[in-house]
């Protein structure tokens, strides 16, 4: 591996400084980690990053957070901090070669005694194979790795990667952070136009992300406004910030975790927020609503059977109306499920019957409970025996129904909880009937 990235290139230099005319999130990058907002989790003296750089010794790490919470900015201040090379690729527009002569520059540095710190952006996007390629030289020393991703590592990156480098999570950016990064902006461009009301309503469209909360106000900055805006005003000048949501990676199944959680919590509040976090981020209703329909079997079963029925029901409604009419289906259906007594019995029994199921194999069940549709059968004692329960007081006959060799199994439990508490009694009395007959 190490031959692949032998070439000879030219060095690249450390970032200039953002011109005057460049964005105004640029011009208010932090020139040192103390001026980074709401990471003093990792920066402060008792952070991560904050503990290295006092010992001057970095390690390889992986930053993890959401957009615009101070990846890069980080990374860049890192290599300051320790007197290290910066050098910057982006796996969205770097290939093979770009490794190739970020490596070999490093190797030069190095034999001159000078360390790298490699800033991958969007390394999860590098295929498998291509994270590979960085184990060498970060097992050699040549290069100390700061990748950044917004994606959770454990699924988007390699394990032996994960290995090698420290994860570091970055908090999405709050309501006190935001209002410093815009104090920031004001001192350098003057008071925004906007009511106190209407700077509250700007902060929060940032959802947390410190980039394009500097992007709506360079915005405001440039149309020269002359009367402060409300937050209607506002609102009709700006398109609100749409919510990270990408249905196929983390934020997917964090928020349907969280409405199976709120759902099996009994709350129906936050349950009913998740689901429209979900579906106004773009979700497929089907999908939420087929996972509502699996809590129903798996979180109330018998407790209150009408729960699946409301689910299935509300499919049907959804299908028939579309969308958004029938999305007010998905709704009722969530709020029942979230209201509804909660048992797991069923779907205990179901994983202990299956395991059992497994591991008994083949066994015969008793010969009197089987059908006879031949002679041959028949004279060899299938069905022979059977007693119809029918023609037994109470229409029970109390009959064994369990293989020779394996003990009757108790799978089912009910619990005593709505619907449940009848099915018990149930179960009770049939019990006391077989220990009578």
């Amino acid at each position: 591996m190490a031959d692949l990235f032998a070439d000879e290139l030219p060095h690249q230099s450390a970032p200039e400084a953002p011109r005057e005319d460049a964005p105004l999130a640029d011009r208010l990058r932090p020139v040192s980690l103390d001026e980074i907002i709401g990471q003093d989790h990792l920066t402060g003296p008792q952070g991560a990053i904050g503990r290295m750089v006092a010992a001057g010794k970095l390690s390889s790490m992986v930053l993890w957070g959401p957009p615009g919470t101070g990846k890069t900015s980080i990374a860049r201040l890192l290599a300051d901090a320790v007197g290290m090379r910066y050098v910057a690729v982006s796996a969205v527009f770097s290939g093979v070669a770009d490794l190739k002569k970020a490596f070999a520059e490093a190797e030069k540095a190095r034999e001159a005694g000078q360390r790298t710190l490699l800033f991958v952006d969007e390394i999860h996007r590098f295929n498998r194979a291509q994270q590979d390629g960085f184990l060498p030289f970060v097992e050699r020393g040549t290069i100390t790795l700061v990748g950044a991703t917004t994606e959770n590592p454990s699924f988007e990156l390699n394990a032996a990667l994960l290995s090698r480098a420290q994860v570091l999570i970055l908090h999405r950016l709050d309501a006190a952070a935001l209002e410093q990064l815009l104090a920031r902006a004001e001192e350098l461009e003057g008071p925004l136009p906007l009511t106190p009301e209407a700077r509250d309503a700007l902060v929060a469209s940032a959802d947390g992300d410190g980039r394009f909360l500097l992007n709506q106000a360079e915005t405001l900055y440039s149309a020269g406004i002359e009367e402060p805006l409300g937050p209607a005003e506002l609102g009709a000048f700006l398109q609100r910030r749409v919510a990270v949501y990408d249905k196929d990676r983390e934020g997917h199944y964090n928020l349907i975790s969280a409405l199976h959680k709120s759902l099996r919590g009994s709350d129906p509040q936050a349950a009913l927020y998740y689901l429209a976090r979900m579906l106004t981020a773009g979700e497929e209703p089907l999908y939420v609503l087929r996972r509502i329909t699996r809590f129903a079997s798996e979180d109330i079963g018998l407790a209150d059977p009408q729960a699946l029925a409301q689910c299935i029901a509300a499919k049907e409604a959804y299908q028939y109306l579309g969308s958004p009419e029938g999305e007010l289906a998905i709704v009722q259906a969530c709020l029942y499920c979230a209201t509804a007594p909660k048992s797991n019995a069923a779907y205990m029994a179901q994983k202990a019957a299956w395991k059992s199921a497994r591991e008994t194999g083949s066994l015969m069940p008793p010969q009197n409970i089987l059908n006879a549709p031949t002679k041959l059968m028949k004279d060899i004692g299938y069905g022979a025996g059977y007693a119809y329960d029918h023609d037994a007081e109470g229409g029970f006959s109390g009959a064994n129904y369990w293989p020779e060799e394996m003990e009757p199994q108790a799978y089912y439990r009910p619990v005593e909880r709505g619907f449940e508490r009848e099915v018990l009694k149930r179960m009770e009395y049939w019990e006391k009937l077989r220990k009578e007959r």
